[in-house]
C-alpha cells in the first residue's frame, strides 16, 4: 500500500465517501427488525450508526494498513465513539473490498478478482489484528471454540479459519467463498430493484428482505437459535412477496412498519442481513466509481467530490 503513487491519493477520499454513503443509504431504508430512520431498536439509535460510519471511515481507508489492522483500527474508533458493537460485520466485509479497490487503482482488473487475491495474502500478523478486532467488538453470541478460537493465537490462514465458521456465520462465509453471495445473489437483485422502483430506499428494502428470506440470519441464529432464524426468513419471504405485489412500494409501508414492530418486540434483529446489505451497496458504488474514473481517463482528473459526481447514485 505504501507504494501507491501520490497522484492516486485522492482515491482514498472517493472510497471513504462511497463507504459512508453505503452505510447511510442502508440506514435510510425501512428494514424490519433493524435500526433505520423510521425506528431505533435493540438498545441502539440511528445516531449511533451514523456516528459509527463517520468515525470508522478514516481508519478503514488508511492506505498503509493491512487487512486485520485496518479492521481493528476502525473497530477501535467505533468503540470509542459509541461504546458498543454497531458495525463489526460491516467493517469485516468492507475492509477487503477497500484493499481490493486500492489494488485495482494500481493494476487494472475486476474487483472480484482483486478481492480474492487480498483474502489469500493475509498473513499471520494481520490475522492477530483481526482476532483482536473481534474480541474488542465482542459481537452477540461470541463464545469459545475448540478450533480457531479468537481468544487464542491464530493457528491457520484466513480462508481456513473462515471456512471453519462459515456454517454459523455469514460474514465468515463471504471470506471463505470470495463474497460469492454478494456478487452472485445480492448485487444482481440490487440492480434489478433499482430498475424496478427507480428509488434507492425501496431498492435497499427489497435487497435486505431478499437477503433475509434467502439466507437465515446468523446473528439471529447465534442469539435465538436456528429455528427462530429460519422462521424469520420465512416471514421475510412473505414480506418480499407482498412488497412485489403492491402497486407501489409505498402502499406496503404500513405492513413493513408492523413487521418491524413485531420483530423488535421479540428481540429479533437481522443484523447480519443489514451488514450484507451495506457491503452490497458498497460494491455497487465501487463499481460505479471505477467506471467514472475510466471515463475520466485517469485518476488525476478525479476530484474529492460528492458521491453523485463519481457515478454513485443516491
Amino acid at each position: 500500500m505504501t507504494g501507491l503513487p501520490s497522484q492516486h491519493n485522492n482515491v482514498r477520499g472517493q472510497i471513504a465517501t462511497a463507504y459512508r454513503h453505503a452505510c447511510l443509504s442502508e440506514l435510510d431504508a425501512l428494514k424490519p427488525g433493524n435500526v433505520h430512520r423510521f425506528s431505533d431498536g435493540h438498545g441502539m439509535t440511528l445516531e449511533d450508526f451514523i456516528t459509527s460510519a463517520n468515525v470508522s471511515a478514516e481508519p478503514l481507508t488508511t492506505l498503509e494498513l493491512g487487512l486485520g489492522e485496518r479492521i481493528y483500527k476502525a473497530v477501535e474508533a467505533t468503540h470509542e465513539a459509541v461504546g458498543c458493537n454497531t458495525n463489526l460485520g460491516i467493517l469485516m466485509l468492507c475492509a477487503p473490498l477497500i484493499q481490493a479497490a486500492y489494488d485495482r487503482s494500481l493494476h487494472p482488473g475486476a474487483l472480484r478478482d482483486k478481492l480474492g487475491r487480498v483474502l489469500l495474502e493475509v498473513d499471520a500478523k494481520q490475522m492477530e489484528w483481526l482476532f483482536r478486532a473481534i474480541r474488542l467488538a465482542a459481537p452477540a453470541g461470541l463464545g469459545q471454540s475448540d478450533k480457531h478460537d479468537v481468544f487464542k493465537t491464530p493457528s491457520a490462514g484466513l480462508i481456513e479459519v473462515m471456512a471453519h465458521a462459515a456454517d454459523r456465520d455469514q460474514i465468515a462465509r463471504q471470506y471463505a467463498t470470495g463474497f460469492a453471495d454478494l456478487f452472485d445473489f445480492a448485487l444482481p437483485r440490487l440492480r434489478s430493484y433499482e430498475a424496478r422502483w427507480q428509488c434507492k430506499e425501496w431498492a435497499v428494502t427489497g435487497l435486505f428482505l431478499s437477503l433475509l428470506a434467502h439466507f437465515p440470519d446468523t446473528h439471529i441464529q447465534r442469539k435465538q437459535g436456528l429455528y427462530k432464524a429460519v422462521a424469520t426468513s420465512l416471514h421475510a419471504a412473505d414480506l418480499v412477496e407482498g412488497l412485489f405485489q403492491a402497486e407501489m412500494p409505498e402502499h406496503y409501508q404500513l405492513r413493513l412498519l408492523q413487521a418491524d414492530s413485531e420483530f423488535k418486540r421479540e428481540g429479533v434483529n437481522p443484523g447480519t442481513s443489514a451488514d450484507l446489505t451495506v457491503a452490497t451497496l458498497f460494491i455497487s458504488y465501487l463499481e460505479s466509481m471505477h467506471s467514472a474514473f475510466e471515463q475520466n481517463a485517469g485518476f488525476t482528473r478525479v476530484r474529492d467530490s460528492r458521491p453523485e459526481e463519481v457515478g454513485i447514485r443516491s
